[in-house]
């Protein structure tokens, strides 16, 4: 086993009381006072890197990290076979960038080349060129995993085209305090940087197309096993996009986990990579499914936070340059091999569909269910992702449950993406169900009644585009893209009109994902 997958196997398993808690304790029949008229409709611009919308693909940690039993069912092994037969049968859409992306364990665990530049391990990939060159014959993109710091090991090696040690690199306040024999740079020395850019002109000779940044700090929580992480490695995040500009690649910089977006950190963050982790793993590590429910939900609480942090008044007109990455999917396989029941896989690809986040999943590739397929690539679910990837849903309260219009936690949900300048709008409806004890400790306001069918029911005016709003309209034309496989009615329904409000029965667990239009 990689060393480093221990740690991350470890953490996956501690669940956060974040989903915060997933239900508040506001009576359901409570109704607060309305919103303003005007709702602010956040966006993305142009990523760091110069990316227009997240990555989709295929990631392999989720397999790599479950049971042996899930691993031999799957026919799958860390290698470069398995990762060809898992990414041949991914089927890009023109005009989106799909990956795949090799998680920790694709490189030399301890050590660099003789300049410290990171180097594959050829016995899991023999020839990195021949598979990326593999993956853009047919229309994919190659992405790896790298942790912040230089090898330890590496420190009587020079920087590549330099005289310069690289041990008179590394940071005297974070020395020997990185996981897998990593050691913190100190970013003020010129040649720190040196070293970032022979890394990306390295990547850029091997068909690298995209770095996953683990275990950047602050944010990323300790690994345990004794190890502590240093204490700030933003710096990271900065030398790898100056990186990528000095080399004129077209990388994009995805940098993880759960990172401190408070100030000065989101503006690192903002200004140098495309995506960012809001949350820990959500893969069920060790277990013979992929995922677990309570994790999916805790997940998306914390994208709510996130989008909730970009509608504050002082952050109101800026666009948002770095995309959410809420972790893979689990999508596309059945519940034994997934973790989710049908109207949860509808749950989880509604929600980050609606979210503009990396389209990434770690299902099983090659036991792909008709649900699955249905899920990664229908036609109108990717039209709704092409209006989601700029402009991001957020949480609008439905009517009777906390201030209507509001964005708080809450067990039925109504959410808004839009609308556009074309006036096009997503809108999602949800039941999460009662509070999935994350720690153990339910949330019990609800009762044992909230796990039936319930009525979701949001206005135009608290979705911010009734008649009177500026953003709003007199009807819209209302598509069912996705009725989430149970209560919410069948996929892909004839369109209809509203004129004041949106509603539909929906079960424990279950979402409907709607594509709205002004008439023309």
């Amino acid at each position: 086993m990689h060393f480093f997958l221990s740690p991350r196997v470890a953490l996956a398993f501690s669940v956060i009381r974040g989903v915060a808690n997933a239900f508040p304790t506001t009576s359901p029949s409570s109704i607060g006072k309305r919103q303003s008229s005007d709702v602010y409709v956040p966006y993305y611009d142009t990523s760091a890197n110069g990316f227009k919308g997240a990555a989709r693909g295929w990631n392999s940690f989720g397999i790599d990290a479950a049971s042996d039993n899930l691993k031999k069912d799957a026919g799958y092994d860390f290698n470069d076979y398995h990762f060809r037969q898992q990414c041949d049968l991914i089927v890009p859409t023109d005009g989106f960038d799909y990956y795949c992306s090799i998680d920790s364990g694709w490189s030399q665990s301890c050590n660099g080349d003789d300049n410290g530049i990171i180097i594959p391990d050829t016995n899991k990939i023999p020839n990195i060129t021949e598979l990326s060159d593999h993956l853009h014959s047919k229309g994919l993109k190659l992405g790896i995993y790298v942790l912040p710091g230089g090898f330890s090991g590496d420190k009587d090696k020079t920087v590549k085209g330099t005289q310069t040690r690289i041990g008179d690199l590394f940071s005297s306040d974070d020395a020997g305090n990185s996981p897998n024999c990593r050691t913190n740079w100190d970013y003020s020395k010129p040649d720190t940087q040196t070293w970032h850019d022979s890394v990306i002109e390295s990547f850029i000779d091997m068909g690298i197309d995209m770095i996953k940044l683990d275990y950047v700090t602050p944010g990323s929580p300790s690994p345990g096993d004794g190890i502590q992480l240093p204490n700030n490695s933003s710096g990271s995040v900065a030398a790898y996009h100056q990186a990528i500009k000095n080399n004129n690649a077209n990388i994009r910089l995805d940098i993880s986990w759960k990172l401190d977006r408070s100030d000065p950190y989101w503006g690192i963050w903002q200004n140098n990579a495309d995506s960012l982790r809001v949350d820990q793993d959500i893969n069920n590590s060790g277990k013979d499914q992929l995922t677990a429910w309570p994790t999916v939900l805790r997940t998306l609480n914390f994208y709510r936070e996130f989008i909730n942090e970009q509608t504050v008044p002082e952050r109101q007109g800026i666009p948002i340059m770095v995309r959410p990455d809420m972790d893979s999917t689990y999508i596309g396989n059945p519940e034994s091999i997934s973790g989710l029941t049908d109207a949860q896989r509808y749950t989880q690809a509604i929600h980050w569909i609606g979210a503009g986040a990396n389209l990434i999943t770690g299902s099983d590739m090659t036991r792909l269910d008709d649900l699955g397929t249905e899920l990664l690539y229908n036609a109108d679910a990717m039209d709704a992702a092409a209006l989601t990837a700029q402009y991001p849903m957020q949480p609008r309260n439905p009517s009777g449950w906390g201030t209507p219009g509001g964005n708080e936690a809450m067990q039925l949900q109504a959410w808004i993406a839009g609308p556009n300048d074309q006036g096009e709008a997503v809108v999602i409806l949800a039941n999460y169900g009662p509070d999935p004890c994350n720690d153990g400790n339910c949330d019990t306001t609800y009762g044992l009644d909230w796990k039936d069918v319930h009525d979701v029911n949001v206005t135009l005016n608290d979705l911010g585009i009734g008649e009177a709003q500026t953003n709003g309209a007199n009807t819209w034309d209302v598509k069912r893209i996705w009725g989430g496989g149970g209560s919410g009615g069948n996929d892909h329904a004839d369109p209809y009109t509203v004129t004041e409000h949106i509603e539909c029965n929906l079960g424990e667990g279950e979402s409907v994902l709607y594509k709205l239009s002004k008439p023309s």
